[in-house]
């Protein structure tokens, strides 16, 4: 397993992290089942962990902190996210300063944590003037709740701006930005990539395998109760007929390296160098084993070059 700063940052994280979005607490509820692979994927060097209150409505969390709490703590490197409603309250969702601290410690009760590392603001909130969201999460920091905080899925152009807000006024900024990223999804590369070499932030990425296109899975149309199936939102934007063919050729490419195409899009993703760690999520043993033999992968310049032709955008 590779370690990778985090940006600029003296924070460390796993190149792969183990997440529990739409698995732990939810396709997966199982106790054991979830034991086995957090303790193999920590065996194998995975040392970050991403969950979010809003994944299984909190029951994740509750999850990965019973096993999470087995381990070493200085050993880990444990994230977790606001900003989706929790409840029904009109203070219950958003980027809010009441909502902010109010979730914190919610997240830590359900892991059963005084502090996480790192803590992602989980989408924008046009609702709450950017200054209280900075504010907020810096104070987040300085109360040694959270180590680090950060963004997912907020535009590069807001990130600069919140980056730059917190420099001006002494405080804590954005470490991190959480954005999705694959090789049929590569819109950051044009934006975040330049902007993360620019200030030093971490891009921690989600969604490696093209919510599963990239494995090969789809092949042969949607299988009913697969993500693609149970997450519509994502097939119009990434099922296309393009991108199946292109999944198919990349086949020959993974021969040659010695590889699946879902190890062969995991080391693509990790090869580059702004990247610091790839989420992979795992409903199984077998699929986590299979995930984790890109940690280590290198791909030779041609191989990366052929990638780059065959899913150019």
């Amino acid at each position: 397993m590779q370690y990778r700063k985090l940006g600029k940052w003296g924070l460390k994280v796993s190149g792969l992290a183990l997440g529990g979005w739409t698995t732990f607490g939810a396709t997966v509820r199982d106790a054991k089942t979830i034991r086995t692979i957090m303790l193999r994927a920590y065996e194998a060097g995975v040392t970050t962990f991403d969950i979010a209150d809003i994944y299984a409505h909190g029951e994740a969390e509750r999850r990965m902190g019973n096993v999470l709490r087995e381990l070493p703590r200085e050993t880990l490197v444990i994230s977790s996210k606001v900003f989706f409603p929790m409840s029904d309250d009109p203070n219950g969702r958003g980027l809010g300063r009441k909502h902010v601290h109010e979730s914190i410690d919610g997240t830590l009760r359900r892991l059963g944590m005084e502090y996480v590392d790192l803590y992602y603001a989980h989408r924008p909130d046009p609702e709450t003037p950017l200054e209280e969201v900075v504010r907020a999460f810096s104070d987040l920091v300085d109360r040694g709740k959270a180590l680090y905080w950060g963004t997912s899925e907020w535009p590069a152009e807001m990130v600069r701006e919140a980056v730059e807000l917190a420099r001006a006024n002494g405080w804590h900024a954005p470490a991190v930005e959480q954005p999705e990223y694959s090789l049929v999804h590569r819109r950051i590369e044009t934006d975040l990539f330049p902007l993360a070499a620019e200030l030093g932030t971490g891009l921690i990425v989600w969604s490696p395998l093209g919510q599963g296109l990239l494995t090969g899975k789809y092949d042969g149309g949607i299988p009913k109760g697969s993500r693609f199936d149970r997450l519509p939102q994502f097939t119009g934007r990434l099922w296309t007929e393009e991108n199946r063919k292109r999944v198919a050729a990349m086949g020959e490419l993974a021969e040659q390296a010695s590889l699946s195409r879902a190890q062969l899009a995991l080391a693509w993703v990790l090869a580059h160098p702004q990247v610091s760690a790839a989420i992979i999520g795992a409903t199984s043993l077998a699929q986590l084993e299979e995930n984790l033999g890109a940690a280590d992968a290198e791909l030779s310049g041609d191989i990366l070059a052929r990638l780059d032709a065959l899913f150019a955008w």
